[in-house]
């Protein structure tokens, strides 16, 4: 069982940084790849990001290409999302999510967070 919580979040101006955290709960963090999603208002959960459990695979949304990082630190039981240069399209609720395997369909991730609201504004 894993338990994720995501902080970091809030209001931010188009162009601006931002980091989200997700800490994990339970002692086998280090056996599970780890995603970020995000759902707009009206719209499906996207993926965003995932990182593998060793950190050495990453994935990544066009739309976030260059603009995000993934990266987890398995001591602290912890992932984060690095957002730079955010515009207000970014806009979302962001869910953390853990899986056995790396990748981008939500509905093969088991754990997830409750979520964090990220507003940009223009």
């Amino acid at each position: 069982q894993v338990q994720l919580a995501e902080s970091g979040g809030g209001l931010v101006q188009a162009g601006e940084t931002l980091r989200l955290s997700c800490v994990a709960s339970g002692r086998t963090f280090w056996n599970y790849a780890m995603g970020w999603f995000r759902q707009a208002p009206g719209k499906e959960r996207d993926f965003v990001a995932a990182i593998n459990w060793n950190g050495l695979g990453t994935q990544y949304a066009e739309s976030v290409k260059g603009r995000f990082t993934i990266s987890r630190d398995n001591a602290k039981a912890a992932v984060y999302l690095q957002m730079n240069n955010v515009k207000p399209e970014d806009t979302a609720v962001y869910y953390c999510a853990a899986d056995r395997n790396l990748g981008s369909q939500s509905n093969e991730y088991v754990y997830w967070g409750q979520g964090i609201q990220v507003t940009v504004s223009s």
